[in-house]
């Protein structure tokens, strides 16, 4: 809502309308001022289609007024909510993000096994149908306990209940509200490991999260009571196919790159679809995917497909 108003504000006076995204920008941000005023605002329905990333997902897109409140709020909450995270929880935070996130788990893996002296070995856990698994009811509770002001939480409440996989279940993937609200819900968990199972060696992505340690019968000990703080506090379940224990020496997948001692590479899939895709558009972003890893050979590749030296 800020930059929009800001763009009003710089083309205030001129006499042509103010466009975004086809519709005059002046005038529908008053509107939506005055609605979101006097709380008649509600949601518009989303637009659904299908990206594969590299998975099938499907997208649920707000119309602009509404992606406009949704990112008025995500300003004001994050920061509200943020410094609750645990330190190392790096899904759409900032200054976190994919590649701090292989670092970090780069980081304890060489502190449990002593710079790979000591045989090392990581659980690694996935949170089914997570998005569409939410129960809203929970997510507004837990939203409750740090905002107060009613008319806020009524908005809020509009919105998370604009949506709905299940009834009262599910937040849409393509809002940068869901992200947050994601990390608000999962939030919980990380404080269980961290201090209920006192975990120090655990960090999360989004509904990936992995544990690090020494001893394989520990890391098998921890499963049960994991799914069940899952089930009995926030209504979710671990994916049964997506619970393994590996060691360090087997590799370690995660976040598109496999962790190996001394060194990391990325994912075979990863490597697979940078190379269906690649073109002079994105050479530089899939160069700097290929940076944080041991990639010569697909690098030498990458040039061939663009007619590089």
């Amino acid at each position: 809502m800020f930059n929009a108003w800001r763009e009003f504000k710089r083309n205030k006076g001129k006499r042509q309308d103010i466009k975004l995204f086809g519709f005059n920008l002046e005038d529908n941000l008053f509107v939506l001022h005055k609605e979101l005023k006097n709380e008649t605002y509600q949601p518009s329905e989303y637009t659904s289609f299908y990206i594969k990333d590299p998975k099938l997902r499907n997208i649920h897109k707000a119309v602009v007024k509404d992606r406009v409140v949704h990112q008025a709020i995500f300003r004001l909450f994050y920061y509200i909510f943020d410094r609750h995270f645990i330190f190392d929880s790096y899904s759409c935070r900032f200054n976190k993000g994919t590649h701090k996130g292989v670092d970090r788990l780069e980081k304890f893996i060489r502190q449990v096994g002593q710079n790979y002296t000591r045989p090392t070995y990581v659980l690694k856990c996935d949170v089914k149908k997570f998005f569409d698994s939410i129960n809203q009811e929970i997510l507004f509770e837990l939203i409750k306990k740090e905002i107060k002001n009613k008319r806020t939480l009524n908005l809020i409440q509009k919105i998370i209940g604009s949506f709905a996989k299940a009834e009262g279940r599910g937040l849409p993937l393509g809002n940068v509200t869901s992200q947050l609200f994601a990390n608000i819900y999962l939030n919980e968990l990380d404080q269980f490991i961290k201090h209920q199972l006192k975990q120090k060696y655990y960090l999360r992505y989004c509904d990936d999260f992995i544990i690090v340690g020494n001893r394989l019968e520990e890391l098998n000990n921890l499963i049960r009571p994991i799914d069940d703080f899952l089930n009995n506090q926030l209504e979710l379940l671990l994916h049964p196919n997506k619970i393994e224990i590996r060691k360090v020496t087997q590799g370690v997948d995660f976040l598109g790159y496999v962790i190996l001692p001394h060194y990391r590479v990325l994912r075979t899939k990863t490597k697979r679809r940078i190379l269906s895709k690649v073109g002079s558009h994105n050479l530089n972003s899939y160069l700097g995917v290929l940076s944080h890893c041991r990639g010569h050979k697909i690098k030498q590749k990458i040039r061939v497909i663009c007619g590089l030296p």
